[in-house]
């Protein structure tokens, strides 16, 4: 498949389920001790759509239409609703996951594109791709309420555990803008990398970290200080980063590979290949497992946070993404 015109920022119907062997429907019955018990919600923007992957069973087992080009994702504390952004429709789609079925559309007055989901579950963040602004939608009126200034084409956004901070990588002022939640102002700038697209921050609300698409490397953030606080060169067009074991995880788009790299230290620990053109990555509810979205091989590969190997690869849909937050746990 050609995706050389693809849209790189990156109505619904009901979801199309899966059929089950009687192998796949045992499996249903049983999860390993220590298995991580969920499912991926991948925004698949070739094709249209949002692949559901049950995680324990490795395959597909719903396909929900989403027009628009769908690329980020963000999915919410509890993982009973999914928010989508299409680049080319200008909307947000809010999914039940249970269902798996669009209950509403939220009209957005710019490109969405990153999104995140406050941790109270009261609001979700949306990145205004060119105009450029921060959106803070209410979830129950699906209202647009507030919007904040941030830097050129923000892309990634990521919150605190605590929801009390928010952080856009506006990739073209080489940036990050650090937003109060509760005033919903920005308190502050850092400069980074070369585009930043990826933003991830630590459980602790310390540290950001975003992925450089053109300086191939991440930027270490002290969020209290709002100062760099180190800089780790990784593969080629690093795209997001995931953290799990003490370590960071980050996709390289060109490279193929997922560079490992120490918290403390911020030193390489380890280069795995991985699918072709890998971009969205998450870790598992319990911090054992990395899912790697690869867009250009239609897959998502799991690595094992602790020995490094790769354990699994499951089928995805038409071009998957997965930009931002896409795993829920079902157990």
């Amino acid at each position: 498949m050609n995706r050389g015109n693809q849209c790189r920022l990156h109505q619904g119907k009901g979801a199309k389920a899966g059929t089950l062997s009687a192998a796949a429907f045992a499996a249903l019955l049983y999860h390993a001790p220590g298995t991580f018990a969920g499912e991926a919600f991948i925004t698949d923007q070739t094709g249209d759509e949002v692949s559901v992957l049950d995680l324990g069973l490795k395959h597909i087992v719903a396909q929900i239409p989403v027009a628009g080009k769908p690329a980020g994702i963000a999915m919410a504390r509890d993982g009973r609703t999914a928010y989508v952004t299409s680049p080319e429709g200008k909307y947000v789609s809010v999914i039940d996951t249970a269902s798996r079925k669009i209950v509403a559309k939220i009209a957005m007055p710019d490109t969405p594109l990153g999104i995140a989901a406050d941790p109270a579950g009261g609001f979700v963040y949306v990145a205004g791709f060119y105009q450029p602004r921060l959106y803070k939608i209410d979830v129950r009126t699906g209202a647009i309420v507030a919007s904040a200034e941030v830097g050129a084409s923000p892309s990634g956004v990521a919150l605190t555990a605590d929801g009390t901070l928010i952080v856009t990588a506006d990739r073209d002022d080489d940036q990050i803008s650090i937003i109060d939640a509760k005033t919903f102002t920005r308190t502050g700038t850092v400069k980074v990398g070369e585009h930043p697209f990826g933003v991830t921050i630590d459980p602790q609300g310390e540290r950001a970290y975003t992925a450089n698409v053109e300086s191939n490397d991440i930027s270490v953030v002290d969020l209290k200080s709002a100062k760099l606080a180190g800089t780790v060169a990784v593969g080629k067009r690093p795209y997001a980063v995931a953290l799990a074991k003490g370590r960071g995880f980050s996709t390289n788009q060109y490279g193929g590979t997922v560079s490992v790299f120490d918290l403390a230290t911020l030193k390489p620990v380890k280069r795995i290949s991985v699918g072709d053109y890998p971009e969205g990555i998450e870790t598992s509810a319990d911090g054992n497992s990395v899912y790697v979205v690869n867009w250009f091989s239609n897959e998502v590969w799991v690595i094992d946070a602790q020995t490094l190997a790769v354990t699994a690869k499951m089928p995805a849909g038409d071009g998957p993404r997965a930009f931002g937050t896409f795993l829920r746990e079902t157990l």
